[in-house]
């Protein structure tokens, strides 16, 4: 047993050897530093405004006949239509969806009597993204003239915003460093370092609700249909830890 306890207090120094510097190093990091002085926790953000450059817009066809077969079958064919003419303007293959489709009984109803079935409704949706939202309104526009019935949108949005994002970073730690260098003056203090900081959530910008979608008429005079990008905020929040002396 002697023998035993031995071995085991020789191993010991050996593991330890084992051991490298940069894990010792890593060990230590993980080790939170004391703050000696007084500790001040802010909380900023940084916004930044941009013009959107996307804009999606869902498109729908509705079509009604005495058959399922017939319903289905003139609503595939003027939804074709429909892509088509969104493909013919441009817009990539990569930024049509379908997003719907759906067949439903019509029914007539009267009292003390069944439902009876009068005919079939089918519908079909794609959502269109505009990567040129100037081009938007007339697409919408020949839209309706090769079939859509249906529209909503836009929905704006900033395609790329992670630069912006990062200029909104920025942002929030200058005026978590101006906020505490206020804090630290009128306490008699200085600011020593930054302890740490901690990202909040992405505040992205208020949209409007897509409206329920409304049925359009087809007509010869074409609707001259814009859409104006206005402008969008994306903003950052930001907690900040600071060491005052």
């Amino acid at each position: 047993m002697g023998h035993e306890l031995l071995k085991i207090g020789l191993a010991m120094p050996a593991a330890l050897a084992l051991i490298t510097p940069a894990a010792a190093q890593e060990a230590a990091a993980t080790v939170p530093q004391a703050i000696s002085g007084t500790r001040l926790d802010i909380v900023a953000s940084g916004e930044v405004s941009a013009v959107p450059d996307i804009a999606t817009v869902g498109a729908g066809v509705v079509t009604q006949a005495p058959t399922a077969a017939a319903a289905m079958s003139e609503n595939a064919s003027r939804t074709a239509a429909t892509v088509a003419a969104i493909r013919k303007a441009g817009v990539a293959d990569r930024d049509i969806q379908t997003t719907a489709i759906s067949l439903r009984p019509q029914y007539r109803y009267a009292d003390n009597q069944p439902p009876v079935i009068t005919g079939y409704q089918a519908s079909s949706r794609v959502s269109v993204r505009f990567r040129d939202i100037k081009k938007a309104g007339p697409i919408l526009d020949s839209l309706v003239a090769a079939g859509a019935n249906q529209i909503d949108g836009p929905a704006l949005s900033i395609d790329k915003p992670e630069p912006l994002l990062d200029q909104a970073r920025q942002k929030a730690v200058a005026e978590a460093r101006a906020r505490a260098d206020l804090y630290a003056r009128a306490a008699g203090l200085s600011v020593k370092r930054i302890v740490a900081i901690s990202e909040g959530s992405f505040e992205p910008p208020m949209m409007p609700r897509p409206a329920p979608m409304m049925m359009v008429a087809r007509g010869k005079e074409a609707a001259d249909t814009s859409i104006e990008a206005g402008e969008q905020k994306l903003s950052i929040s930001l907690s900040v830890t600071f060491e005052l002396n």
